[in-house]
């Protein structure tokens, strides 16, 4: 049995590969496991839905859904609510960024530079 975030997950990495809305029938043909009911997927899809992460067009039946947002900014959405949610930031952050590899440290100065010069003019 798939739990609810890995199927939320999977349904999600569908919708970001596709360039426009799909239908819940189309998701399931995408999906690794084809096995799962449409009632299931449709459930997931407004699960999804009532988080904001998809969107569905109201021009008719069937429904299509699309991600509210990419990939990379749900990536970097969840982890600012990680973030929010530590007790001590400045510790869960050097955790963080002693994790990471050297060449994100690089990147990181190179955002953070751009943005302070961005910021001063």
């Amino acid at each position: 049995m798939t739990a609810k975030g890995e199927l939320e997950r999977s349904v999600l990495e569908v919708l970001w590969s596709s360039p426009g809305p799909m239908t819940a029938k189309e998701v399931i043909g995408l999906l690794p496991r084809q096995d799962l009911a449409l009632t299931t997927i449709l459930t997931v899809l407004e699960r999804l839905r009532a988080k904001d992460l998809v969107a569905r067009s109201e021009g008719g039946r069937p429904y299509g859904y699309q991600a509210t947002m990419t990939r990379d900014e749900f990536i970097a959405t969840t982890m600012l609510e990680a973030l929010g949610q530590a007790p001590d930031r400045d510790a869960t952050l050097t955790h963080f960024l002693g994790g990471i590899r050297t060449t994100d440290v690089e990147h990181l100065r190179t955002i953070l530079t751009r943005s302070r010069s961005t910021h001063e003019n």
